[in-house]
């Protein structure tokens, strides 16, 4: 039986698109591999940290 956890986990679906410089995407992506992660996961990370942050300044 497989772990109810990963089961649960919320799904991706839906994007963001963003426009940017493609010298920064570039070195992004670069550091990313080199991190041995990815570029959306990444922003993922960031996104949810930001959300965190302000979740706790609007208490």
């Amino acid at each position: 039986m497989p772990d109810k956890k990963k089961s649960k986990a919320k799904k991706k679906n839906s994007q963001l698109v963003i426009r940017i410089n493609q010298e920064e995407r570039d070195e992004f992506v670069s550091l990313c591999d080199e991190l041995d992660t990815s570029a959306a996961r990444e922003v993922r990370r960031f996104i949810r940290s930001f959300l965190a942050e302000h979740e706790q300044s609007a208490d």
